[in-house]
């Protein structure tokens, strides 16, 4: 079924997709995108890449470069981020406080009947082991599902980092520069990725921590569990095949149809987004040749008639989250909120 699927990626400062641009996938120079709120330049990686512009790069160093070769990576979506004071409503503050900054996924429309089996379960899975700071509602008309930036994002830079061909573009490590060190060191804010993603989990580290106009913050996101190569989800202790219910539309007989992820950085206080990522799905009879789309391809996201019902058998959650278990260990929330030692990290 994957193979009759073309993605394309495109990003954009603002939802309208109209204003995007493409993003040449797995290249190292960023693409750049400016806004009033916000500067970006952005590069997105993806294993083992069959998807548009025709004749993109398949893989990038990125993932054979640590830790990502380790981990088994199979996307990363990292870029700058230097966001800009607003000229309107102006509060004085001298940045973006660290609960305003959020990082996920939502819709345009309901997703609530086309959820699969098991949905909550993969979800506690997530915020159990993966991304405790993750929060929202899959059943609200509006679906969202968004995470505080600061816990969220895998890798945090204070500063510019490095532009690294020999590493696939942007190439950010936790901590910063000069001065950016100086700056976490002033908040408390941990030097290694799994200790700040835990330490920013608390409410009085987020109060700490401000995102500052005009100064450049790297951030990276990856993980090993959405494979696009074979369009499936694979969260220990749960597989997903994510084309039966991307953009939560299950597959169904009649007109082609085109499914959507779309990734947001925004401003939770204000609702405006800095950043908007769409991952599109195109059939494969919407693309021509040449990487163009036909007339009609933006016609084949719109939402349609829930499907019928289908029979997909038993989900064992108990069993699930037993595998979890098994292969993470215990929750995050079971180790504590207090600021990790280096003895609790692997």
């Amino acid at each position: 079924m994957a193979e009759n699927y073309v993605l394309r990626i495109t990003a954009g400062a603002d939802y309208d997709p109209s204003q995007h641009v493409e993003v040449p996938v797995n290249t190292s120079k960023p693409i750049t995108i400016k806004s009033d709120r916000a500067d970006i330049e952005l590069n997105i990686r993806i294993n083992d890449y069959k998807g548009l512009p025709r004749n993109s790069p398949q893989t990038s160093p990125y993932f054979s470069t640590e830790p990502h070769a380790y981990n088994r990576d199979q996307y990363s979506i990292s870029f700058r981020f230097t966001p800009k004071k607003p000229t309107k409503n102006d509060d004085g503050s001298k940045g973006i406080k660290a609960t305003d900054l959020q990082f996920g996924n939502d819709f345009d429309h309901p997703i609530r009947d086309r959820l699969p089996p098991g949905f909550n379960t993969a979800m506690s899975i997530v915020r159990w082991w993966i991304d405790p700071g993750l929060d929202g509602d899959a059943y609200a008309d509006k679906p969202f599902l968004y995470g505080p930036a600061l816990s969220s994002f895998n890798t945090i830079h204070v500063g510019k980092g490095n532009v690294d061909e020999e590493k696939g573009g942007l190439w950010f490590e936790e901590g910063g520069d000069e001065d950016g060190l100086e700056t976490r060191e002033e908040v408390g804010a941990p030097l290694t990725s799994k200790a700040r993603m835990k330490w920013a989990l608390r409410a009085d580290s987020k109060e700490k921590w401000m995102f500052e106009y005009d100064q450049t913050y790297g951030f990276d996101f990856f993980n090993p569990y959405l494979n696009f190569s074979d369009l499936a989800l694979n969260l220990p202790g749960f597989q997903l095949p994510i084309l039966r219910y991307w953009d939560g539309q299950g597959l169904r007989p009649g007109p082609k149809r085109s499914h959507q992820l779309r990734y947001v950085l925004r401003n939770k206080e204000t609702g405006e987004p800095y950043l908007v990522i769409l991952f599109s799905l195109y059939h494969k009879d919407y693309v021509n040749e040449d990487g163009s789309l036909k007339e009609g391809a933006q016609d084949s996201f719109k939402h349609h008639e829930k499907p019928e019902t289908q029979d997909e058998g038993h989900f064992d959650g108990d069993g699930a989250l037993k595998e979890a278990t098994e292969q993470l260990g215990p929750k995050i929330e079971e180790k504590g909120n207090t600021q990790t030692s280096a003895d609790d990290l692997d």
